[in-house]
């Protein structure tokens, strides 16, 4: 058995203990160690491995905490698993790279959240066209829309394009009244709440009735040009071979690209229709495009979401 004791300076212990040392317990229930705080002092006793590792727990938190501010549960859980399957905390790897910050007004900034968002995000400022493949929950969309929103604030391009391929998530909508906008919005209604949480309501309508952003199905772009825009294509793994095609062949000039989608949700009745998880063998060698993969570590929803998506893995896994 090995034991540590861990100096705390200059940092709030409520705050890094949280209410009834609620923190330290759930670092307690992921490793077999014993975790004790006294004042300005933690000591660590259990097996070398272990202490080290919850050492490194302790230390990125307490990093992280310094430099933001705060502490959630879903960031401790986080720098858990990134120290259990990297042997590193989440800042350890990140040291030198800055966060990129998406500015969409003098008030209101979004940034990323784990270290595959910050490559993601990178990914999108210095590429054309950017592929982002991970599971639900891991903000593919969310940021490929605050960077186009930031983009077009900038006025680096014209238009945002949000689009999507109209296909039922293994369910029958039936009979939809109404025009054609009434029959694909509900399709649509992911793209719609993301941008309504960076563009004020009103202002939305504005631009659509403008022209200067559009949300429309995969199907309305065939045959464009879609110049000075930038372009989501969002639940890919839905697209067949020709449909994604298509789409990659629309960009123009001073365009820009990104791609999301997540593999183990293909909603096709053939699954081995998906264009997908074939594209990055047929592009990612062309320069300015680029490939991110995102992780169960990278979603930022509830923290049963992580825990649902390793369980679903586990599951398919032995199934295979």
């Amino acid at each position: 058995m090995a034991e540590k004791k861990i100096f705390l300076e200059d940092i709030d212990q409520r705050l890094l203990f949280g209410y009834q040392n609620t923190h330290l317990r759930m670092i307690e229930s992921e490793f077999p160690i014993e975790i004790t705080a006294r004042g300005d002092w933690v000591y660590l006793k259990g097996s070398d491995d272990e202490v080290e590792a919850v050492d490194k727990v302790l230390n990125d938190i307490s990093d992280h905490l310094k430099a933001t501010g705060e502490l959630t549960d879903r960031y401790i859980h986080y720098a858990i698993t990134m120290v259990k399957e990297n042997g590193t905390g989440p800042n350890e790897q990140i040291l030198d790279v800055e966060p990129l910050v998406i500015s969409l007004t003098t008030h209101q900034t979004i940034k990323p959240r784990t270290i595959g968002q910050n490559e993601y995000v990178q990914a999108i400022e210095k590429n054309d066209l950017v592929f982002s493949i991970g599971p639900a929950g891991t903000g593919k969309t969310y940021l490929a829309v605050a960077m186009a929103v930031m983009a077009f604030k900038q006025k680096s391009v014209n238009r945002i394009i949000l689009t999507r391929p109209a296909v039922e998530a293994g369910e029958s909508l039936g009979f939809l009244p109404g025009d054609i906008r009434a029959k694909v919005d509900p399709y649509l209604r992911p793209l719609y709440d993301a941008l309504h949480d960076m563009i004020e309501a009103e202002k939305i309508k504005r631009l659509i009735e403008l022209g200067q952003i559009e949300i429309a199905p995969l199907a309305f772009m065939r045959g464009r040009t879609l110049n000075s825009s930038f372009v989501i294509l969002d639940e890919a793994q839905n697209t067949s071979y020709n449909q994604m095609k298509m789409f990659l062949t629309r960009l123009g000039m001073g365009s820009k690209a990104v791609v999301t989608g997540d593999i183990t949700q293909i909603d096709l009745e053939d699954k081995s229709k998906s264009s997908l998880p074939k594209v990055g063998r047929i592009v990612s060698n062309i320069k300015g495009v680029s490939f991110v993969k995102l992780t169960r570590k990278d979603v930022v929803r509830h923290r049963l979401v992580q825990q649902i998506i390793h369980a679903y893995e586990k599951y398919e896994k032995h199934k295979k």
